[in-house]
């Protein structure tokens, strides 16, 4: 089995409500410097969505709060429906750990229909194929980098943190698990969070840092995500603003040939 897969390997308890509980447990494969790698977190908590009996439609929107430090060990989490539509669903989901809430997540879910679609998003031009990039070497860093296969074309993690301040924090990168899994809304999930933080990038310097908030919206349905399968999906990612010990940053992530998969935006704190 996958390590994601097994990260995100629920098992459920029925309740008395609509809501169920699901018992989780973070995974070594994607541990980080302390605790687990947010996107995981975040592919947890839209698998509880997924896996529910009253689920329709598949995700359009995840927004996860990280209210506390998410230790190595078994999580908690309760998924609730709090309003079901013709076609939209929108969900609660906690979880928990001793002694209270270490995240919650709000979802949509939707059932799409074929409408007028376009896209205003531009996927950078002349970028190289993923062959033609080197990998991101990985030894020595934390387990959850190792996890994914990142080809950067700009903006690549320092090798050194020489405290030589960049003029941007953009990044351009291919990117998918490691080893090769097909993609799925559980993986997009966890690829929103796969980019680095912008502060690293863009100062060259260590700092302590946590993400407080992160939202993806998926653009791509079941259908577009088989066809992309198990190859590599290009992420473009910035930051917009610096100040009073938060910074944001957004993303982007688009199939080989050009469609938007989803749009990634986050509140990340530092210390600086």
């Amino acid at each position: 089995m996958h390590p994601l897969d097994q990260a995100i390997a629920l098992r459920a308890s029925e309740r008395q409500d609509l809501s169920q509980e699901f018992t989780g447990a973070t995974h070594p494969a994607y541990a980080n410097m302390v605790g687990p790698f947010g996107g995981t977190a975040a592919a947890q908590l839209l698998q509880c969505a997924m896996l529910h009996p009253e689920r329709i439609g598949e995700p359009v929107a995840l927004t996860v709060n990280f209210a506390a430090p998410v230790a190595d060990g078994e999580i908690r989490f309760v998924a609730r429906p709090v309003r079901t539509n013709r076609s939209t669903q929108h969900w609660i989901i906690e979880a928990h750990q001793a002694p209270g809430v270490v995240a919650t997540a709000t979802a949509v879910f939707a059932v799409r229909r074929e409408t007028w679609s376009d896209v205003e998003a531009v996927m950078p031009a002349n970028v190289p194929v993923p062959d033609a990039v080197a990998r991101m070497p990985v030894k020595g860093m934390p387990a959850w980098p190792q996890r994914y296969d990142m080809r950067f074309v700009e903006g690549a993690f320092p090798s050194a943190f020489d405290e030589q301040e960049q003029t941007h924090s953009r990044s351009t990168l291919w990117v998918r698990d490691e080893p090769e899994r097909a993609l799925d809304f559980a993986s997009l999930a966890a690829l929103s969070d796969s980019f680095f933080p912008r502060i690293y990038i863009r100062r060259r310097r260590r700092a302590m840092i946590g993400t407080v908030s992160l939202t993806t919206y998926f653009h791509a349905d079941s259908a577009l995500l088989a066809q992309v399968g198990t190859r590599h999906v290009l992420g473009v990612a910035k930051a917009l603003n610096y100040q009073n010990g938060y910074f944001d940053q957004t993303g982007e992530l688009w199939s080989p040939e050009g469609q938007l998969l989803a749009s990634t935006h986050q509140l990340v704190y530092f210390k600086d």
